[in-house]
């Protein structure tokens, strides 16, 4: 006999102790989905703040003889996340 499972499947049924737990993530705006869903794995890791040392930065040069690379950069495509849709 064939289990068939929906979405719905694994929330209705009764929890198990050792099993994971689910979360349903609304997906209505894709964006911030995503971006709920990375908040969420990241807010479940535990951290904590390591110690760090001090950095220090060398004294900055002079941009009197300053002359930008010739490299082929690839460049991110930068996106305005804030505007409004129209």
């Amino acid at each position: 006999m064939e289990r068939i499972f929906t979405r719905r499947t694994p929330c209705s049924r009764r929890p198990i102790r050792r099993g994971p737990a689910w979360y349903v993530v609304r997906s209505d705006d894709k964006k911030r989905a995503r971006l709920n869903v990375i908040s969420h794995l990241l807010s479940h890791i535990p951290y904590e703040d390591l110690p760090r040392e001090k950095v220090k930065l060398p004294k900055r040069q002079g941009d009197k003889d300053y002359v930008e690379p010739d490299y082929p950069y690839k460049y991110v495509t930068e996106h305005n996340w804030g505007a409004e849709k129209a």
